[in-house]
């Protein structure tokens, strides 16, 4: 893991087309400004990891169908 010191005010870039800037600093938070291109999906980790969830969820229930469908129509 590359680990960076930054101050209010300052950036990284990840490739050529990712910034990060730190917007604010509190205590013992940050806040942190993106600019990806709309193709590229930014979320915080815990939603990440929801949406994946639910996309394991789907994608096993889709197989569960797909099966009773391939039983039901067997000669």
């Amino acid at each position: 893991m590359l680990v960076l010191s930054r101050q209010k005010g300052e950036s990284i870039m990840i490739g050529d087309d990712i910034e990060v800037t730190v917007t604010e600093i509190r205590e013992d938070r940050v806040r942190l400004g993106i600019a990806a291109p709309k193709i590229v999906s930014v979320h915080r980790k815990e939603v990440y990891e929801a949406i994946q969830k639910e996309k394991k969820q789907f994608s096993n229930e889709l197989a569960d169908w797909q099966k009773i469908e391939q039983e039901i129509l067997k000669p």
